[in-house]
């Protein structure tokens, strides 16, 4: 996964069962980043968890992306082994978008992000 995939600040706990995948992140006070790249903006809540796999987390909870006015929660994002320069998310309806790894790099995470 790309390391400024979660720009998270004032992390307080992290988790990892390694049984489960399951991982938890809490952090102080949720925020608002954006992705300059693509051009989006994504919020995250004060507790984010996932199931972690290879290349995937599924179900996660915390994460929402703001498309035109309202904002989307995503529950799912993956890389697909064949394209590894794509990573796609997707929403609990099953719409997803795909957009290219390099735009989550850790020199946009360095960037200011919004606390809410």
């Amino acid at each position: 996964m790309p390391l400024g995939l979660l720009p998270l600040a004032d992390i307080q706990e992290v988790g990892y069962n390694r049984a489960s995948g399951f991982v938890w992140l809490r952090q102080k006070k949720a925020l608002t980043h954006t992705f300059k790249q693509i051009g989006r903006q994504v919020s995250y809540a004060t507790e984010v968890t996932a199931f972690v796999e290879d290349r995937k987390m599924k179900r996660m909870t915390g994460v929402k992306s703001k498309e035109l006015l309202i904002w989307i929660t995503l529950c799912d994002m993956y890389i697909d082994k064949d394209d590894p320069s794509k990573i796609t998310f997707k929403t609990p309806t099953g719409l997803g978008r795909t957009f290219p790894v390099s735009a989550f790099g850790k020199e946009d995470c360095k960037e200011a992000a919004v606390a809410k």
